[in-house]
C-alpha cells in the first residue's frame, strides 16, 4: 500500500479515526494490527517475515537483559545471544535479497575455476523494506547489549515499534532509545499527552502535503525525462546525459525525502515525533557535510554501529581511511545487491578520504589567493562543485552495471555539444516545454524550502505555520492545486512506485 495511493487515502483516515475514539489501552494494539495490514498490502505472506524478525529480537534483548553485565561468564552468554540475533537477521537479509548476488559470485568463481555449478536458480521476490526494519531490530538488541535503552518486556509495544507503519518501508530507521518511550505513552493514561492535537494534526498534514508535492509534481516529473535518457543513453549526447544525471539527483531526492516527509507528518498525526531523515543535503559544503544530512537515519546507524565499532577516527590515519571506506561499501551494498551499488557507495569513501587528504592543499590556496571564503559566492560554489561531484556519482546508482555507468560517463563528457542548450533539443527528452517548466517550477520552490531549512532548521510544516492566516491558507491552497493538476499520475490515477522500496 503505497502512500500515494487511493487505498492509503482511504485507509489512513479509518486508521486515525479508530485510533482517537478507541481507548487508550487499546491504541498499541489498533496501530500494530494496522500496521500489519498496512504491510500485507504488498503481500500477506512476508508479514511472517517481519513477525520471525521479530520474535527473535524481542527474545534475544530479554535475554540479554537477565543474564546482566557482572559476571565473566554473563558476560559471554550476553555476546553469544546478540551474535545470534546479529546473525539470525542478517541470515534472513541475505537470503531474501544477495541469494542471487552471493549465487552469481559463486558460480563465477566456479566457472573461472572450471567447475561447474549445479545449484538451479530459485524465485526469491524481494519483501519490501526489509532492509529497513531490520537495521531497526538489530539497533535494537545492539542498544541493549550496551545498556543504552532497557530490554521492552511489553511485546505489543515491540512489535509496534519495529512495524509503525509510516515508517515500515523506506524509514526513517528509527532508534529505541527515541521511538519505543513515544509509543508507551499512548496507552498510558498516566504519561500520555491529550489524545488530541489539533497543532499536530495540522502539522503532520502540512507534511503529509508537502512530501505529496515533492513526489507527484517534482520526482516523478523528473523520473520522465531520466528514464528516456538512462534506458537508452548510448543514443545521447553529453548535454542530454548530463541534464539526466543531474536530474536523478533531483528525483532520488525528492522521491526519498518526500516518503520520510509523508511517513513523518503521518506519525505526527498520531502523536509521534519521528526523526529527520534529509535536512537540506544539496545546500551542503562537502561530501562529509551532504552525507551528515542524507539519509540521516542510515548514515547515523552506519556511525554508530559500524564505523565507530571499527574504531572511528580515533586510531591511525590508515585505519581510519580503511573504517571509511568499509562503512560506504556497507552503505551501497544495503541499497542493493549489485556491483554498481558497491562501486557508489566505495565512491562516496574515495570522495572524503579524498576531500581529507586534500585539505591541506587547499588551505594553501586559499592563502595564496587570497580568497574570502566567508562570502556568499565561494560558498555557492562549495555547494555547486558538490551537488556536481554527488550528482555524478550517482550515475553508479542508477546505471545498471559499472561498465554502463563507466560509457555513460565517458559519453557525457565526450560528446558534450553546448549549442544542443539552444537547439530546443532538450525538450524531446521526455518532457515538453510546458512540463520542463512546471518541473523547474516545482524545484524552486523545492530550493526556497531547504534553503530556509539550511538557514533556520525550519522544516516545511514549521514554515508555513510562521506565517499570517492568509499567507498560509494561500501556500496551503497552491499546493494542492499544483499536485492535483500538475502530478504526475500513472494508470489507476496512482503514482509511481517510491524508488526505495527496492532497498
Amino acid at each position: 500500500m503505497q502512500f500515494t495511493s487511493f487505498r492509503f487515502l482511504i485507509f489512513f483516515p479509518v486508521a486515525v479515526l479508530a485510533y482517537y475514539v478507541m481507548p487508550r489501552r487499546l491504541r498499541q494494539l489498533w496501530l500494530l494490527l494496522a500496521s500489519y495490514y498496512f504491510y500485507m498490502g504488498w503481500s500477506a505472506n512476508y508479514a511472517l517475515l517481519i513477525l520471525t524478525s521479530t520474535v527473535i529480537t524481542y527474545l534475544c534483548a530479554l535475554a540479554m537483559e537477565r543474564f546482566g553485565k557482572q559476571a565473566d561468564a554473563d558476560r559471554r552468554k550476553r555476546r553469544l545471544v546478540l551474535a545470534a540475533g546479529i546473525v539470525s537477521n542478517l541470515a534472513i537479509l541475505v537470503f531474501f535479497k544477495y541469494f542471487y548476488f552471493l549465487h552469481d559470485i559463486v558460480a563465477a568463481i566456479c566457472s573461472a575455476l572450471g567447475v561447474e555449478l549445479g545449484a538451479p536458480r530459485i524465485s526469491i521476490l524481494l519483501p519490501v523494506g526489509i532492509s529497513f526494519y531490520t537495521f531497526q531490530a538489530l539497533g535494537y538488541i545492539i542498544d541493549v547489549f550496551r545498556g543504552t535503552v532497557k530490554a521492552e518486556k511489553n511485546f505489543v509495544r515491540y512489535a509496534l515499534f519495529v512495524s509503525f507503519f509510516p515508517q515500515l518501508v523506506a524509514g526513517p530507521i528509527e532508534r529505541s532509545g527515541h521511538l519505543l518511550g513515544q509509543l508507551a505513552k499512548i496507552s498510558d493514561p498516566e504519561l500520555s499527552e491529550k489524545p488530541w492535537s489539533f497543532e499536530k494534526v495540522t502539522r503532520g498534514l502540512l507534511l503529509i502535503l508537502w512530501g505529496f508535492f515533492m513526489k507527484m509534481v517534482i520526482a516523478d516529473r523528473a523520473a520522465m525525462l531520466v528514464n528516456q535518457v538512462f534506458d537508452i543513453y548510448y543514443m545521447f549526447s553529453g548535454v542530454a546525459l548530463a541534464l539526466a544525471a543531474l536530474l536523478f539527483a533531483v528525483q532520488l531526492y525528492c522521491d526519498f525525502a518526500s516518503y520520510s516527509v509523508i511517513a513523518m507528518g503521518a506519525a505526527k498525526i498520531l502523536g509521534i515525533d519521528l526523526m529527520t531523515n534529509f535536512e537540506a543535503p544539496y545546500f551542503s559544503r562537502s561530501i562529509s557535510e551532504l552525507w551528515r544530512r542524507w539519509h540521516v537515519s542510515l548514515s547515523s546507524w552506519l556511525r554508530d554501529y559500524v564505523y565507530i565499532p571499527l574504531g572511528g577516527n580515533r586510531c591511525s590515519r590508515v585505519r581510519k581511511y580503511f573504517n571509511t571506506m568499509v562503512t560506504f561499501a556497507v552503505s551501497g551494498i544495503w541499497h542493493g545487491a549489485s556491483w554498481h551499488f558497491a562501486a557508489w557507495g566505495v565512491i562516496q569513501g574515495v570522495y572524503i578520504i579524498a576531500g581529507d587528504l586534500l585539505r591541506p592543499v587547499k588551505l594553501k590556496l586559499i592563502n595564496w589567493f587570497h580568497v574570502r571564503t566567508k562570502t556568499s559566492g565561494y560558498q555557492f560554489f562549495q555547494v555547486l562543485c558538490t551537488f556536481c561531484l554527488y550528482a555524478l556519482s550517482l550515475v553508479f546508482f542508477r546505471a545498471g552495471t559499472i561498465r554502463d555507468a563507466v560509457y555513460y560517463i565517458r559519453r557525457m563528457f565526450g560528446t558534450f555539444d553546448v549549442w544542443s542548450l539552444f537547439d530546443e533539443s532538450i525538450y524531446q527528452l521526455g518532457l515538453d516545454r510546458k512540463e520542463m517548466g512546471v518541473l523547474w517550477l516545482g524545484i524552486l520552490i523545492l530550493l526556497i524550502v531547504d534553503a530556509c531549512y539550511a538557514r533556520r532548521q525550519a522544516l516545511f510544516d514549521t514554515l508555513v505555520k510562521g506565517q499570517c492566516l492568509a499567507v498560509q491558507y494561500g501556500i496551503v491552497a497552491v499546493l494542492i492545486v499544483m499536485v492535483i493538476v500538475f502530478g504526475v499520475y500513472g494508470e489507476g490515477y496512482n503514482a509511481s512506485q517510491f524508488i526505495y522500496f527496492q532497498f
